[in-house]
This record gives C-alpha cells, sequence and structure tokens, in this order.
C-alpha cells in the first residue's frame, strides 16, 4: 500500500504543478529540453522525474533518475535512456547548485 500511495501523491504533484503555470520542474525541462525533441512518453517521464528531483528529498537523486532511465528504455525509443539520463543529470546539478545545504543536511 505504501508504494501505491507515493506513486498517486506523485502523481496528484506533478499534475497539480503543471496546471498552476508549470511551476519549477516544469521550467528546469522547458530550459533543457527543445518541445519537439521528447516524445509524449518521455516528456512525461522527465516530469515526474524533475518533480522527484526538485520536490521529494526523501528519493534519493540517483533512484529518480535511474527509474526514469529505465521506464524510458521500456516506454522510448533506442536512444531514450541516455537522452533522459542526460536532462535528468543536468536538473540535478542545477537543483544541488541551487540549493546545496538541503540536499547535504543529513552528512553531518
Amino acid at each position: 500500500m505504501g508504494r501505491r500511495h507515493l506513486a498517486r501523491e506523485l502523481a496528484l504533484k506533478v499534475l497539480f504543478e503543471l496546471e498552476n503555470d508549470g511551476g519549477d520542474a516544469e521550467r528546469s525541462l522547458k530550459y533543457h529540453v527543445a518541445e519537439s525533441r521528447a516524445d509524449a512518453e518521455v516528456a512525461t517521464l522527465l516530469r515526474i522525474g524533475s518533480f522527484e528531483i526538485l520536490y521529494l528529498p526523501s528519493v534519493p537523486l540517483k533512484a529518480a533518475i535511474n527509474e526514469s532511465i529505465e521506464l524510458a528504455k521500456t516506454f522510448g525509443g533506442p536512444d531514450s535512456g541516455k537522452f533522459v539520463n542526460g536532462i535528468l543529470g543536468r536538473i540535478a546539478a542545477d537543483a544541488e547548485i541551487r540549493h546545496p545545504a538541503a540536499k547535504g543536511e543529513g552528512n553531518g
């Protein structure tokens, strides 16, 4: 039940953010990806992955990125995994630059 609850919470938060002018996750995607470059499935995976990176500190960065990569390999084209890895890697790096204390508080 816990995983199902997390999936539902994540989906609702992503939809809520999209409805409210896109939010930070959508702006990050638009900054890093040309609209025509990502098909609908990969764009959705990028939205979910970027949301996890930016708003869910309980999800490790590597886990958010790797999960999105695996899903992209399944639902996208042959190079979708590499594409998702590159984009989410840049978004994660930007997030760490903007909020270094929030990501490293537990290392102390």
